[in-house]
């Protein structure tokens, strides 16, 4: 379920990059999650609040507008199906052509023979319930260290996370937020990087933390594995590594 999720998410990424101004730093490409709906979504589409979103609680694509919402169930469809009702939609409320044209590689082929299944709604429920559970870490961290960051969620490597200098003024800057199982982990793990300009700050002389181990190869900076991780333990985490970048 997490490789299909990741795929649908390509199609809400395609649409950023087929109806929204580009920006250098890609992110017109991000989604929003919305933890209310249980929906990765993009940015709004058009002045009049078109938005497209996958819903995790029912496995769905869905084109939001003036006059409503409207589904279509992912289960058992193609590639090109789900690309066709997309076409219709953006030429229906935008008058616009929709392309998935994507500008990056992705771990996972999707050809015109690929095709969706529900397997594991109980993973499917877990799977968003990770996305909430990260939204209010995060939120959390960046109240309690008066942060200035938004949540979203990257469709390349579809980590959720938010970038902000440690304080107005500071020359360091802190990278933090859920990846999902890639080289680094088996596991979704949160991680925290700081950065002072464009180069990584080295943990090396770094103390222990409580939870979660220092990296200085691949990734440079902290990650937690999230299995039987709590809320409060997930935000000692950040806080316990902000603190080092701080000294």
């Amino acid at each position: 379920m997490k490789e299909q999720i990741h795929i649908a998410a390509q199609y809400l990424a395609a649409a950023g990059i087929s109806f929204l101004e580009k920006r250098d730093d890609d992110s017109h490409t991000n989604l929003g999650f919305n933890i209310e709906k249980g929906t990765l979504e993009t940015h709004l589409l058009s002045a009049q609040g078109d938005l497209l979103s996958f819903n995790y609680k029912n496995f769905s694509l869905e084109w939001e507008s003036l006059d409503g919402i409207r589904s279509f169930p992912l289960d058992g469809k193609t590639h090109p199906e789900v690309l066709q009702w997309i076409e219709k939609r953006a030429n229906e409320y935008l008058g616009k052509t929709y392309q998935y044209n994507l500008h990056y590689d992705l771990p996972y082929s999707i050809s015109d023979t690929y095709r969706f299944l529900l397997s594991n709604a109980e993973e499917l429920n877990y799977l968003c319930n990770l996305r909430t559970r990260v939204v209010h870490v995060l939120e959390r961290v960046i109240e309690d260290r008066q942060l200035k960051s938004p949540i979203r969620v990257w469709p390349h490597h579809f980590d959720s996370g938010g970038f902000s200098a440690l304080h107005q003024g500071s020359d360091i800057a802190i990278g933090f937020g859920m990846a999902i199982p890639d080289a680094i982990s088996n596991d979704h793990y949160y991680y925290i990087g700081a950065y002072q300009g464009h180069d990584p700050i080295s943990p090396k002389d770094f103390k222990r933390l409580t939870n979660g181990n220092w990296m200085d190869e691949g990734f440079v900076g902290a990650i937690l594995p999230v299995s039987n991780i709590t809320e409060p333990e997930a935000i000692a985490f950040f806080n316990e590594a902000i603190d080092q970048f701080i000294l």
